[in-house]
């Protein structure tokens, strides 16, 4: 007489994917995070820059995006304006600031700069960077003209509060 065989629950690690490699830190539009995380920035006008392509985007337009071939996630926000559902930008950021950990995460507006520099301020600010510096912190690591408008740079400094 064999013994049951003990059934298991999968675990995580059972279920999770592979890590991916990390994006390359001096590669254009990548931000390097307090934390050491890694995510880029870039300009959907622009062609995709040369390397690996992202495993999870997040498009920052005012209409629906082109599909692309990676995981990808769409947040309503006009050019030149503030998200459409603050509430939702909130757990949009949240997810991909997690992701960043383990997968090559890309934000993406029109230009590459204040919408998705915003975006980055939003993440600099759950990396741990104070809500006053991380406009500042963005420019500095990413693009010296992120964050264009000045309801934009409002935005970041009452995110999270």
């Amino acid at each position: 007489m064999t013994e049951p065989k003990a059934v298991t629950e999968p675990t995580d690690t059972d279920t999770a994917s592979p890590p991916v490699a990390p994006w390359d830190p001096d590669a254009p539009g990548v931000l390097r995070l307090p934390s050491g995380r890694l995510v880029r920035g870039r300009g959907l006008r622009h062609p995709l820059p040369d390397g690996p392509a992202p495993t999870y985007a997040v498009h920052l337009l005012g209409k629906e995006p082109p599909e692309v071939p990676w995981e990808s996630r769409w947040l309503r926000w006009p050019d030149f304006r503030l998200p459409g559902d603050r509430a939702q930008a909130e757990e949009v950021f949240r997810d991909a600031w997690r992701r960043t950990e383990v997968e090559r995460v890309e934000f993406a507006c029109g230009g590459g700069r204040g919408r998705t520099g915003t975006a980055l301020a939003c993440l600099a600010v759950l990396d741990g960077v104070p809500p006053e510096e991380a406009v500042a912190y963005v420019r500095r690591h990413y693009d010296r003209h992120a964050v264009e408008t000045p309801w934009q740079r409002r935005y970041v400094r009452r995110f999270g509060a």
